[in-house]
């Protein structure tokens, strides 16, 4: 099988941890080549096919030099079995655009894995509200005075931009609602950008856990990610503490409901956030932690996510 896979820079990979990488070992085990392009060197023509300037490469088996390219050329999508859209956020204009040169691509015969329509359908804050009954009281507005009636109900709130990843413009109100109007008017930028305002869990001191759905089907560990230090954040980019535990009854119950709805819309691989028995966000870009819950748990993800992939290209 031919995979490409549509990422960051291979330069700038964090080979330690990075589950694009783990994703490539495991598909260069099994026998199968890789390639690799950026979304800014996808391109189309008219009376042509959406094509890329693709690095075919090997990987070397060591995490510091660990590629070498062994021949680039400029192809269609769809001479490979697989694209693997793996472009980390922030979902940008330019992802946007992505996704549609993507999406023709697949009208051409390409197999693109998470499918780019389902990528624009599911923004991963916002993917939430299709499934109330497993979030906590959220709010997503832009509205001053909606924000402060939220917080007069709750008093001890958590407020986030929409478009933030790694734990960036998380903010905690408390009942004193110190600096409340002052937050709001960062992140709604004088009522002309939507926010998301959610009820503070505190079950956050025990993780923001990754649960991690492969065709359908939960990874039987989380990775919780713990705040570290006075720090409300659990994102690893935040100075987390990643550790991998069994799924709670309530995590398999999250992951079950709403694994198969959203496998079945082109969702290959989704990363559920849960804290306490709240879901916060689906992550569906490039969801991470592959390689920890491997190595903490000894359950091997990427080999769940090959078998997945190899099986959809069957169906």
């Amino acid at each position: 099988m031919n995979i490409l896979f549509v990422a960051d820079p291979l330069e700038v990979f964090k080979t330690y941890k990075d589950t694009t990488f783990s994703m490539m070992r495991e598909a260069q085990r099994r026998g199968h080549r890789v390639a690799a392009c950026e979304p800014q060197h996808l391109s189309w023509r008219t009376g042509g096919k959406v094509k890329a300037r693709i690095r075919e490469i090997t990987l070397t088996g060591t995490l510091d030099d660990w590629f070498r390219v062994s021949h680039e050329s400029v192809r269609p999508l769809s001479e490979f079995d697989a694209v693997i859209m793996r472009k980390d956020p922030p979902f940008d204009s330019e992802y946007f655009y992505a996704t549609h040169l993507l999406e023709q691509a697949e009208r051409e015969g390409a197999r693109v894995f998470n499918k780019p329509a389902a990528l624009r359908d599911h923004p991963e804050k916002l993917a939430i509200m299709e499934f109330p009954q497993y979030i906590s009281p959220t709010l997503v507005t832009r509205d001053t005075e909606d924000v402060k009636a939220f917080h007069a109900e709750h008093r001890d709130i958590i407020l986030k931009p929409l478009d933030g990843m790694g734990g960036m413009g998380i903010f905690r109100v408390g009942a004193d609602g110190l600096n409340l109007g002052s937050i709001i008017e960062t992140l709604n930028q004088n009522g002309t950008t939507t926010l998301m305002v959610q009820r503070f869990v505190p079950e956050i001191a025990q993780g923001d856990k990754r649960v991690l759905v492969i065709g359908g089907k939960a990874v039987p560990f989380s990775l919780a990610r713990i705040p570290q230090g006075s720090e409300i954040r659990g994102n690893l980019a935040a100075g987390g503490k990643g550790v991998a535990q069994p799924l709670s009854a309530r995590d398999l119950e999250i992951a079950n409901a709403l694994g198969p709805v959203l496998a079945e819309r082109g969702l290959l691989l989704v990363g559920l956030d849960v804290i306490g028995d709240w879901l916060t966000e689906i992550n569906v870009t490039s969801p991470t932690c592959f390689q920890e819950i491997t190595e903490q748990a000894g359950f091997d993800v990427p080999a769940m996510f090959l078998d997945a992939l190899e099986m959809s290209l069957r169906a």
